[in-house]
C-alpha cells in the first residue's frame, strides 16, 4: 500500500512503529494497544509517510485545559491537543487526549466511547499528516478521512 514511494522510503516504513500510549492524571488504560498501533501505522503509511516517535497521552479535562491555556492561549476545554514534530515524511508528535471530553462527546453524539476515542486518535494523527480543520472545506475533508480510516479497523 505504499504506492509510488521510493525504495528508501519503503524501507523506512517497514520499521516497527514507535507509537506509545501513556496516562497522566487519569485512571485509564487503552485496550487493544497492538491493534490500534498497527491501525495507526497503516494510516501513516497509507498517506505515504513513515512513522516516527508518536506518543498518545490520555489525561483529564483539567490537565488539558491547563495545557490549552499555557501553550495555545485558549481558555476552553478540548478533546485533543497535538504537538507536531514532523520532519519531512517522518511523522512524530505528542497527542494529548482528554478522556473526560471523549466520554462526554460520545454520550452527546450517541457513539460508544471506543468509537469516539478512535476518531479523536486518528483526528490528531491526521493533523500530523498535514490535514487541517479551520475552514468548512477542511473540516469536510478531515471528517471524510476520519470516517475512511475508521472503516479500515479490523479489530
Amino acid at each position: 500500500m505504499m504506492g509510488n514511494l521510493s525504495n528508501s522510503n519503503s524501507n523506512l516504513s517497514l520499521r516497527v512503529s514507535k507509537i506509545a500510549f501513556h496516562s497522566e492524571n487519569v485512571p485509564f488504560r487503552l485496550k487493544e494497544r497492538r491493534h490500534i498501533r498497527d491501525w495507526l501505522t497503516h494510516v501513516i503509511t497509507s498517506e505515504k509517510h513513515n512513522p516516527g516517535e508518536i506518543s498518545y497521552v490520555f489525561c483529564n479535562d483539567d490537565h488539558l485545559l491547563d495545557m490549552n491555556r499555557s501553550y495555545l492561549e485558549h481558555d476552553y476545554y478540548t478533546d485533543i491537543i497535538t504537538f507536531d514534530y514532523v520532519e519531512g515524511a517522518v511523522v512524530s508528535g505528542d497527542l494529548f487526549i482528554s478522556i473526560d471530553r471523549v466520554r462526554d462527546n460520545a454520550k452527546t453524539l450517541g457513539h460508544s466511547v471506543r468509537e469516539e476515542l478512535h476518531r479523536v486518535m486518528v483526528h490528531g494523527l491526521l493533523h500530523l499528516l498535514g490535514y487541517h480543520d479551520k475552514s468548512k472545506e477542511e473540516q469536510v475533508e478531515m471528517r471524510s478521512k476520519e470516517d475512511y480510516y475508521l472503516t479500515l479497523r479490523n479489530f
